[in-house]
């Protein structure tokens, strides 16, 4: 799938706009954001062990060619079949490859962000596979033909009235408001379905390099139901999700749970290395694992080659306030909210996506509350320099920057020019100490006041003291 972020001011402008957007997102703005504080609250080390997260992913990043030597001998002694993906189209083909010579007629398939990532989903319904999205909100968007809006929660854009309709179109019968029964509807369709699929498809939270195992982590287990049922299980993953032990997965796992849904654990661990064995009563006859790269190995050695310690919890997006006022699909690609910002330049090259960078307060909310502490404001201000320095903003954006920082370099000047324009508006703000319409500031004030200058400025406080 092409990225459509060079619209993100129009998409945002839309999203705006939508009034049932704007009530999803604000029930995802108390849940999410509720949920981590009580779980992190509750937990003394947590920010020691964040500490530990971040030493893991780097010690990773590090040596990943080591790590990698490691895991594939491993995963293939237990009798994994490894594959290594340099591209997007090289990770369909793979995949194409053992369907269509094994005769699958449908797939099942679990969240992987990854296989989101290489449009792997469109390939299989091109090559005249049926599919099924298992995962609850994958389903749902499925139903829908939506891209995800979250990480982890896909279809939280919708409401519980558009849901009910999406269910009454594809299931039959009235609309059903009530979730319980929503769930149930779904549950009759897909139970059906992991017992007549030939193959299913995974995405891993982790790779463990010490045993050559997967790691997946859901609260509905339809990963399990999906990698464990049909004769084939194909996972598709990024290069960067190793560990060394098993010891440090779990580590990342007490992480990853209280910063994605405030739970001390999610409901489902399930960790699997090699297919079925003689005397196992159940799993996979083959296994089979796609090691995706597509242009993660660019980013190690680099300035952005933190962003690679992700565990992909969406901390950072649910309390991104720029995320939080225009959902996940103003991104126009797979990853969304800060850590989209940063890493869809680096997947989808950066001329196609330099507004995402620009998507951002900067207030530094997303890595207060990442749990391997990236630094994502400072890595968004890479990708803006770099969008700078060739050229991608308008030109009179990139002439504004200019004369801001001839400004901002000569103290003198600058107070000389600005004075007097920040007297003008605090005498505009009126009582109200409002700005309902400026010139030039139209992107603010289209969708909100803008706060009008008010008493001495920092510098004259300063002074006094």
């Amino acid at each position: 799938m092409e990225p459509a972020s060079l619209a993100f001011r129009a998409h945002a402008r839309r999203a705006l706009a939508d009034e049932e957007l704007q009530r999803a997102l604000a029930r995802l703005r108390r849940n999410f954001q509720e949920r981590r504080a009580r779980a992190v609250a509750a937990l003394p080390e947590f920010e020691e062990l964040r500490r530990a997260g971040e030493a893991i992913r780097d010690q990773v990043l590090a040596r990943l060619d080591h790590h990698l030597e490691v895991f594939v001998a491993r995963a293939r002694a237990a009798g994994t079949v490894v594959h290594v993906a340099e591209t997007a189209a090289d990770a369909r083909r793979i995949v194409l490859d053992l369907l269509r010579s094994r005769g699958v007629r449908l797939v099942t398939k679990s969240k992987s962000m990854v296989a989101e990532e290489v449009g792997l989903a469109e390939a299989v319904e091109d090559a005249g596979i049926a599919r099924v999205e298992t995962d609850l909100g994958e389903y749902i968007i499925q139903l829908a033909h939506e891209p995800p809006s979250h990480l982890i929660g896909p279809a939280v854009h919708m409401t519980e009235a558009r849901i009910a309709r999406l269910f009454a179109e594809a299931h039959g019968g009235p609309p059903e408001r009530e979730p319980e029964r929503l769930v149930a509807q779904a549950r009759r369709v897909l139970r059906r379905k992991y017992l007549d699929a030939g193959a299913g498809i995974t995405g891993a939270n982790f790779l463990v390099a010490e045993t050559g195992s997967i790691i997946t982590v859901t609260n509905e287990g339809n990963a399990e139901l999906t990698q464990g049922l049909p004769p084939l299980h194909i996972v598709v993953t990024g290069i960067e999700k190793l560990v060394p032990t098993m010891e440090d997965a779990f580590t990342l796992l007490r992480l990853l749970a209280r910063s994605a849904t405030g739970q001390e654990f999610a409901t489902y661990t399930t960790v699997i290395t090699g297919p079925r064995r003689p005397g196992d009563r159940d799993g996979p006859e083959e296994m089979h694992l796609v090691l995706v790269d597509n242009g993660r190995t660019a980013l190690l050695g680099s300035r952005l080659q933190p962003m690679l310690r992700c565990i992909r919890c969406s901390a950072c997006m649910n309390h991104c306030p720029v995320y939080l006022a225009v959902g996940g699909h103003a991104y126009g690609w797979t990853y969304v909210g800060p850590m989209g910002a940063v890493l869809t330049p680096a997947l989808a090259g950066l001329e196609r996506t330099w507004p995402l960078p620009e998507a951002s307060t900067f207030c530094g909310r997303c890595a207060e509350v990442c749990p391997v502490r990236i630094p994502l404001p400072d890595l968004m201000r890479v990708w803006r320099e770099e969008a700078f320095a060739r050229r991608l903003p308008p030109a009179t954006q990139r002439h504004g920057l200019r004369l801001w920082a001839f400004l901002a370099r000569r103290p003198a000047l600058y107070r000389a020019a600005f004075a007097p324009a920040v007297r003008l508006l605090a005498r505009l703000g009126g009582r109200r100490r409002r700005l309902r319409r400026l010139p030039l500031a139209g992107g603010w004030t289209a969708a909100r006041d803008l706060p009008a200058p008010e008493g001495p400025t920092f510098l004259a406080r300063v002074r006094r003291r």
